[in-house]
């Protein structure tokens, strides 16, 4: 557990508080306090609860949801804090094959910012360096000190809309060169829509999340600090919207790796299909030639052998040109044309 208090007008961060002295520390009502528990353990998992109980007097349901660390993210308003819950991404785990998140549970109040989480947060480290440098934060109240705390974990997601997009346009790429069906490419594709979903269901609920504390709803908020949460806000609907995109994008991946092995199967019929139609006139000269009878034309003709040999190559020759010429066989991939650009307007007024 960390404590970080700011006194008005001070001009550092205090911190390094015992648990025993958060009573008085809350009863005054110029200090600004960042309790910052971290459940790594049972011991401290039991002393966070205790405190949340005992000294900031939180709902009892809001602190088991606090510890139990399994829930969507959310918001409930009481009568003197607001509850939160917020996931943020796990650098260095999280993936388009595999995406994970954390939980971050926290109160907000008129003097303090209580944060609670199991794991250990990349954006929380980085708001505590700042507020250990710069008193700014701090200074500027509870409120905008939870924005700092916001706007770092929504910060975190967009290098992971990037892996995403890389790894879609990877795909399609590999689908459109696949030769025969390939079921790891499957896999790869079910795997990141899994990833995609989690991601356009955590993104969607904690918009919900943000848009409640941008718009005024809760007292515990400053107006003038309302901006702050708007432009975390609207970092987070561009999030929700790219991963709308890209569930549509890897849902038609699908669709494309079907129609292409489709394709390639349809190219392995029709080329089975033209052999079969080249052997059949072949194999019925060669069966007719091949019946048992006494009196049949050429029968004990000399050359008659390489006679019926050439009729058939002769056959073969024409059906497979007759195939060339309706393009059935033989025909190669049209490449497009690049479409040359037309030079811009503002370019010939220069010219």
């Amino acid at each position: 557990m960390e404590i970080f208090v700011y006194r008005t007008g001070a001009t550092s961060i205090e911190e390094g508080f015992s648990p025993d002295e958060l009573p008085e520390l809350l009863d005054d009502k110029d200090n600004l306090i960042w309790v910052d528990f971290l459940g790594e353990t049972p011991e401290q998992i039991d002393q966070a609860k205790t405190i949340l109980l005992d000294v900031f007097k939180f709902h009892y349901l809001t602190v088991e949801d606090c510890i139990e660390t399994r829930n969507q993210p959310k918001i409930e308003a009481f009568p003197n804090y607001i509850y939160f819950i917020v996931h943020g991404i796990k650098p260095g785990e999280t993936g388009p094959g595999n995406f994970v998140t954390k939980e971050l549970d926290g109160y907000l109040g008129e003097n303090f910012v209580v944060t609670f989480h199991d794991q250990r947060f990349r954006s929380l480290k980085v708001v505590k360096q700042q507020i250990r440098a710069s008193h700014f934060a701090c200074s500027r109240g509870p409120a905008y000190l939870l924005h700092q705390i916001l706007d770092n974990i929504v910060d975190l997601y967009m290098p992971i809309l990037d892996d995403f997009d890389a790894e879609i346009n990877s795909l399609e790429d590999r689908v459109f060169d696949l030769k025969k069906s390939n079921s790891a490419i499957l896999e790869e594709v079910m795997d990141l829509r899994r990833s995609v979903s989690r991601l356009r269901r955590i993104s969607a609920r904690q918009l919900e999340v943000l848009y409640r504390i941008s718009h005024g709803e809760f007292p515990q908020i400053p107006e003038h600090i309302l901006p702050f949460f708007r432009d975390v806000h609207d970092h987070l609907l561009r999030i929700s919207d790219l991963s709308e995109s890209y569930r549509d994008l890897v849902s038609s991946l699908f669709d494309i790796h079907f129609s292409v092995v489709a394709n390639k199967t349809n190219d392995v019929m029709k080329t089975l299909a033209v052999l079969s139609s080249i052997i059949l006139p072949l194999s019925l000269i060669a069966g007719i030639y091949g019946m048992n009878f006494e009196n049949m034309p050429e029968l004990h003709t000399p050359h008659g052998y390489f006679i019926t040999i050439s009729v058939m190559i002769v056959v073969a020759v024409i059906l497979l040109i007759y195939f060339w010429r309706r393009g059935w066989i033989f025909q190669r991939e049209e490449t497009p044309a690049v479409k040359r650009e037309e030079p811009q307007a503002e370019h010939l007024l220069d010219s």
